[in-house]
């Protein structure tokens, strides 16, 4: 098997979703931390893997994959001969694609913006984010009545790529507490058997 290196930051919720998915497949991956404070994403090794400047990228042998998202297509296509996280059937995978768009439009401008500010000192409008975060809660909260996955009957790359920004909502001043669903939803990638967790900041209302 190749060797494979994920290049990450461990505060980072879009490398995390990678690494989460490749703890879950069982696969043994390097992982490799980019100092972001430092500019090393910004360098021109890096630049050469990502042209966009950005982490998370995979190194699996020669094949190189830049964007969280298409990481979790990668390796559900390469390492999962059942199927399951990306299904083939094309409702399906339809569905499993618009929740990688709501991750990276309504959780990305909700939750992660709002915890970008906390963590990082983003210079975003913290307000419009803590709102944007909630309208996305409540619509999944409300998508999650009486289902245990954002797709179908089993976990997809659609619960992981949405995962850690809601998970970690409260760093950014977002309660999860009006959303109970959206709370049993967590747990259930909590307990996914291989789970691994982000590390926490004690910012917000995780304070």
């Amino acid at each position: 098997m190749n060797t494979i290196k994920l290049y990450r930051h461990a505060l980072s919720g879009h490398s995390h979703r990678a690494e989460l998915f490749l703890a879950l497949l069982g696969l043994e991956a390097e992982l490799v931390d980019v100092d972001l404070a430092a500019g090393a994403h910004k360098q021109t090794d890096f630049l050469v893997k990502n042209r966009f400047g950005q982490v998370p990228v995979l190194e699996d042998g020669d094949t190189v994959i830049a964007d969280s998202n298409a990481i979790l297509v990668y390796l559900a296509n390469r390492y999962d001969s059942s199927n399951a996280w990306l299904p083939l059937d094309a409702v399906a995978a339809a569905e499993v694609q618009r929740f990688l768009s709501v991750a990276a439009g309504a959780v990305a401008s909700g939750p992660a913006a709002a915890r970008l500010v906390n963590v990082f000192g983003a210079a975003l409008d913290h307000q419009r984010a803590i709102e944007l975060a909630r309208n996305v809660l409540g619509v999944l909260d409300s998508h999650l009545q009486g289902r245990d996955w954002l797709v179908g009957e089993n976990p997809t790359i659609a619960d992981l790529a949405n995962y850690a920004y809601i998970a970690h909502a409260p760093e950014g001043d977002v309660s999860l507490e009006s959303y109970p669903n959206v709370r049993a939803w967590l747990g259930r990638v909590e307990a996914l058997p291989g789970f691994v967790p982000m590390v926490s900041t004690a910012v917000g209302l995780a304070a």
